[in-house]
């Protein structure tokens, strides 16, 4: 599924190397961090992982984006209003107790920044 073209019916869909450029800074330390001087809503303390039902820590959520990546999960495109007009790539993953995780990244070049990592708005309302 890793590459896998954009659908015609879903527009909003990230382009396949957007994708792959994501999931490769992804992986990396050097490459990925936590979004600072913009808002965000980066909270993994908050969020339990669904393998070990454990709350993440910040190395733990990206080592969930990243696989969640390499499974090749939709990646959606929408535009930030901070800052205005930039991409911003939505995901989501499954967390514990079927509530969706959301997640929020930027691409910055040569590095990737986390804007949010907490339960769906969607599933807090509905719980």
């Amino acid at each position: 599924m890793i590459g896998t073209p954009q659908p015609e019916n879903k527009p909003w869909l990230a382009k396949a190397e957007v994708c792959r450029q994501i999931r490769q800074l992804s992986e990396s330390r050097r490459t990925r961090r936590v979004a600072i001087g913009v808002p965000n809503r980066w909270e993994p303390g908050n969020v339990k992982n669904p393998a070990t039902g454990e709350y993440f820590d910040t190395m733990s959520a990206w080592d969930f984006i990243h696989s969640l990546l390499e499974a090749g999960v939709e990646v959606e495109q929408m535009v930030l209003k901070y800052p205005p007009g930039k991409k911003g790539y939505v995901l989501y993953g499954q967390g514990c107790d079927g509530r969706r995780i959301y997640i929020k990244l930027q691409l910055m070049g040569d590095w990737i920044a986390g804007r949010s990592f907490h339960i769906s708005d969607e599933e807090s309302r509905e719980k």
